[in-house]
């Protein structure tokens, strides 16, 4: 029989699930690298923090820092308490985790299932606070007897752990085709075991770190945020920051749309800091899709937790809404997705451009001949957004027109209104829909400085309404 002795022996060997659905605004797919999730939520805790509870423990008996009957203390957002707690559970120690109130209410009843018990202290606190749980957390080690404290944050077992493991399952997992591995950081244990031991096997490998606004690790001014597990206020001793040769900051606004979008769309059940690593995946498999990388590229993002643990808050509406998290379609969908899905089966060049040398009359046969109801305006050749100097409408060209018919006979240039608002190709569609409620008649989307798209009030409507459901 294919029986394992204890829940411990559960541990490890989680999944890679390929992306495909989350991916779809990226670009053409075969430019698109291969994007695979690695789903640390179904260890038996349902976090990647049951990996390194079990190797603290075992190694404190070893070291006699840890003995029969005796406590185990740490701070905790949740996720190392629940991995301390399952080894706890079978091998009979008493457990006390110190966690921060921003924490989710599930976090703190799972704890409590597995007969832990759990101390409140706030988090808008510096970590030297004595009411920081950091602090808390020191002084109930020092104050109980027989107590040792884990201590995530410097224990060495930590990124030891993800080198033995985490690590060495993701190059197996992909034949040591991985080329990218991208990691929410809070301790800094799980990116900087994983990745120590990719880049001994590939040193080319690029390691990207995930950080909450908010947080120190990829230099951000400390201010409180939403987002639970992931990013500090100081840096850990776990962590080696010369192991990451990128970072990407996201909003907790960010981080909650995405992690609700992987759960809608993946069918992965996902918490919030699985959200902020998408974000960050998302944008580097986007940038390598715009420089034609296809599937010789091979992007690896570890979801660290499962969405259990947020019923209550990420996906309560109600919660989202009252912390300003429930984001519209727009921030989830970029600027790019609609100008290249306008491009699917029809006989339409990406971008229609009129000439300040050109005659209207010439420009109004243009916008007839594609079927299009307004142009940006060049005084160049090329579609430099440097050149970009107007732009002319259907409607304003009726208007004139109507008032003076000799105006078909002069140049755009003598027409023209004022150039269309530009934004980028790769921004959010809320930003292109800010500037057509504002009364933009359309706006010109850009990469690297060139005008690659128009976007108009119909094709946003369009857009919703073929993807109706799908986001949000």
């Amino acid at each position: 029989m294919d029986v394992r002795e204890t829940i411990l022996d559960v541990i490890g060997g989680t999944p890679l699930v390929r992306l495909s659905r989350v991916t779809r605004d990226l670009g053409p797919a075969d430019r698109q690298p291969v994007m695979l999730a690695k789903l640390e939520m179904l260890n038996p805790g349902g976090s990647v923090k049951d990996r390194i509870g079990l190797a603290m423990i075992e190694a404190a008996e070893r070291a006699g820092l840890l003995r029969p009957g005796g406590t185990i203390v740490e701070p905790t957002s949740g996720n190392t308490g629940h991995g301390l707690a399952i080894a706890a559970a079978l091998k009979g120690y008493r457990c006390i985790f110190v966690m921060a109130d921003k924490q989710s209410a599930e976090k703190q009843a799972l704890l409590r299932a597995y007969g832990a018990e759990v101390v409140m202290c706030p988090t808008n606190v510096p970590p030297e606070s004595p009411e920081s749980y950091y602090s808390v957390a020191r002084r109930l080690a020092r104050d109980i007897p027989g107590a040792f404290q884990p201590d995530q944050y410097s224990n060495p077992e930590n990124p030891a752990a993800h080198e033995a493991t985490t690590g060495p399952e993701m190059w197996a997992q992909t034949e040591g085709r991985i080329t990218h591995f991208v990691c929410g950081v809070g301790t800094g244990g799980t990116i900087t075991g994983a990745a120590r031991y990719l880049k001994a096997q590939k040193p080319g490998l690029v390691v990207v770190g995930a950080d909450p606004e908010g947080s120190v690790l990829s230099g951000d001014t400390v201010r409180p945020y939403l987002t639970e597990g992931v990013g500090e206020d100081f840096l850990p001793a776990t962590f080696d920051p010369a192991l990451v040769d990128r970072w990407v900051r996201v909003p907790d606004r960010d981080a909650f749309a995405a992690a609700r979008r992987l759960t809608r769309e993946e069918g992965i059940l996902a918490g919030e800091s699985c959200g902020t690593a998408l974000v960050a995946a998302l944008q580097v498999g986007r940038e390598l899709t715009a420089a034609g990388a296809g599937p010789e590229s091979v992007v690896v993002v570890l979801l660290p937790d499962t969405g259990r643990n947020y019923l209550s808050k990420l996906y309560t509406d109600e919660w989202m809404r009252q912390h300003g998290l429930l984001v519209s379609t727009g921030a989830l969908v970029r600027v790019g997705a609609l100008t290249r899905e306008r491009q699917q089966g029809v006989e339409l060049p990406p971008l229609v451009i009129a000439r300040t040398t050109d005659t209207v009359g010439a420009a109004i046969d243009r916008m007839q001949r594609f079927g299009i109801s307004q142009m940006p305006v060049s005084e160049a050749d090329g579609d430099a957004i440097d050149g970009m100097v107007g732009s002319i409408a259907e409607k304003g060209l009726l208007e004139r027109a109507f008032r003076d018919p000799g105006l078909v006979t002069r140049t755009v240039g003598e027409a023209m209104d004022p150039p269309l608002p530009v934004v980028a190709e790769d921004a959010a569609l809320d930003d292109a829909f800010a500037l057509l409620s504002a009364g933009a008649p359309a706006v010109l989307a850009a990469r690297d400085g060139h005008a690659v798209g128009v976007v108009t009030k119909l094709d946003v409507l369009e857009y919703l309404a073929h993807h109706a459901g799908r986001e949000g």
